[in-house]
């Protein structure tokens, strides 16, 4: 169980990492890169910037419940 909560933390981790990058921020991000940096209908509050922002949250909602197990295993054993 330990070894599972370890993988899916560093696999959680890393996805953040990227979807924090992803996100557009007051400078364009990396989101910018793959649309090539044009203001477009995409930008802002759209569909697309929706959605990222609830995988993000989703994927944070994982990674904290993987630190919590981990942190209660410790304790236990």
């Amino acid at each position: 169980m330990i070894l599972t909560l370890q993988i899916a933390l560093i696999v959680t981790s890393l996805l953040l990492i990227l979807l924090v990058l992803l996100h557009r921020g007051r400078g364009g991000g990396l989101s910018s890169l793959f649309g090539g940096g044009m203001q477009s209908s995409l930008s802002g509050s759209s569909v697309v910037e929706k959605n990222l922002d609830r995988v993000t949250l989703f994927v944070g909602a994982i990674w904290l419940i993987c630190v919590v197990g981990l942190g209660l295993m410790a304790k236990i054993g």
